[in-house]
């Protein structure tokens, strides 16, 4: 089994997600996106806890969303450049990573309310 994640923009009304993944241990927290070349339009990964990211040895670019504890959007980053590190957001709890782009197409804003769905999906053998 493995875990799918559904990110949902409540006050646009609109996915961010629908294969997300999630990193919320030691590992996969410190692996994040370093095997990607790129993000396909619907994923995206959870990083939690998180308060600050960055892209060395990245490959593409990318988008962030800085959520606090209640997932209200707090901070955003349009098109992270690799090579490059954020500032520490004090009021993060987590950071959602998402194609480039994904912020403009969704409308995604200061002060927007996200919510996040899990789901288990069988992975094929």
């Amino acid at each position: 089994m493995a875990i799918r994640l559904i990110a949902i923009n409540s006050t646009r009304g609109v996915n961010l997600t629908e294969q997300g993944r999630v990193a919320d241990n030691i590992l996969t927290r410190l692996v994040g996106l370093l095997r990607d070349d790129h993000l396909k339009p619907g994923d995206g990964l959870w990083i939690i806890p998180c308060n600050s990211i960055h892209s060395f040895a990245m490959r593409f670019l990318f988008d962030a969303v800085f959520l606090d504890r209640k997932l209200q959007v707090v901070h955003l980053i349009s098109e992270m450049k690799p090579w490059r590190a954020s500032k520490m957001i004090l009021s993060a709890h987590s950071v959602l990573e998402l194609p480039a782009g994904a912020l403009l197409t969704s409308g995604t804003q200061l002060g927007d309310q996200l919510e996040m769905k899990l789901e288990d999906v069988e992975v094929p053998r």
